[in-house]
């Protein structure tokens, strides 16, 4: 935040266009409740998120919260597979699973269940190591705080019956003995009710589903409370405009494992992904910062004293 306001600095933006405001409760607390403050948007973790849209519109704020993720990758068996497998893995591992955007479920159709092992032979390439490097693929998550929860997840996940595919606990990263390091870790023979399912775990952590059908894996899909992004693998236009028209998702990708929008376009996260009317992105956005305002006017020609107001028409 620091670095994009020292650019708006630079770039010549008047003094009070853009503020940061460090803090945690107490600050959130403070732009929620101050009167000068009119609209608050709002990207993180659905728990805040609904505290600070109660507590905005409370105070009769206009607000926006982009909310939690579940986002699920389909493959068909007639997808290309190696697009599939570098795609969803990129999407799953990239920024080390820390976005919002994240492929975190890959759903496998069918006979696309036998690729489960070229997704973790692949991934089994992947390096582990300091955010700086270039040869890293996956960097450390945010906080040991964050790597004790996903930890967690992972272990309740296999106690309850997962199997651990690859299992990225415990890496070690040489000069960063204290790092905050997980490598890529893929969990199978998943159900709903596990917590790896259950819960965005934010981090290098992809779970894998089989199902039987397209329609299966459609249910599946809209049975999840989140709606912020999905993505199908086919090279079946029938399967992809029917995924297209069936999935209760705002934001969909056909064989794009992240689906996000260019500015001009809405950012269209749906169902428990999103609290407000109005969304990120494209004239949604335009429409939450600006205030409508509608004049309805009459003039009376006997009110006007002079012909200074006057209107001459020629002709018949």
């Amino acid at each position: 935040s620091m670095m994009i306001v020292k650019l708006a600095i630079e770039a010549g933006f008047p003094k009070g266009i853009v503020s940061v405001l460090h803090g945690g409760k107490e600050a959130a607390d403070f732009i929620c409740s101050h009167p000068a403050i009119r609209a608050v948007s709002f990207v993180g973790s659905s728990l805040v998120g609904r505290a600070i849209y109660d507590m905005c519109t409370k105070a009769g704020k206009r607000v926006q919260c982009n909310l939690g993720a579940k986002n699920h990758a389909v493959v068909m068996p007639d997808a290309n597979k190696d697009q599939a497998i570098n795609g969803i893995l990129g999407a799953a591992f990239g920024a080390a699973g820390q976005r919002c955007m994240a492929i975190s479920v890959c759903v496998l159709v069918g006979s696309a269940s036998s690729f489960l092992q070229e997704f973790v032979d692949k991934a089994k390439q992947y390096k582990v190591g300091h955010g700086a490097a270039e040869s890293t693929d996956i960097g450390p998550v945010i906080t040991q705080a964050s790597l004790r929860r996903i930890e967690k997840i992972v272990q309740a996940s296999v106690d309850a019956g997962a199997t651990l595919e690859l299992d990225g606990r415990g890496v070690k990263v040489e000069g960063f003995d204290k790092g905050n390091f997980i490598g890529p870790t893929i969990i199978s023979g998943v159900t709903t009710s596990m917590p790896c399912y259950k819960e965005e775990i934010f981090g290098p952590v992809l779970v894998v589903v089989c199902v039987d059908s397209l329609e299966a894996a459609i249910h599946l899909v809209n049975a999840n409370e989140m709606g912020n992004g999905v993505a199908l693998f086919t090279q079946s236009g029938g399967a992809a405009r029917k995924f297209q028209h069936e999935i209760e998702v705002g934001q969909i990708g056909i064989n794009v494992p992240v689906p996000v929008p260019l500015p001009f376009f809405s950012w269209s996260s749906s169902k428990g992904s999103i609290l407000g009317e109005h969304h990120f992105y494209g004239k949604s956005a335009v429409d939450f910062y600006t205030q409508i305002k509608t004049s309805v006017c009459r003039w009376e020609f006997k009110d006007i004293q002079t012909d200074a107001g006057s209107m001459h028409f020629s002709g018949r």
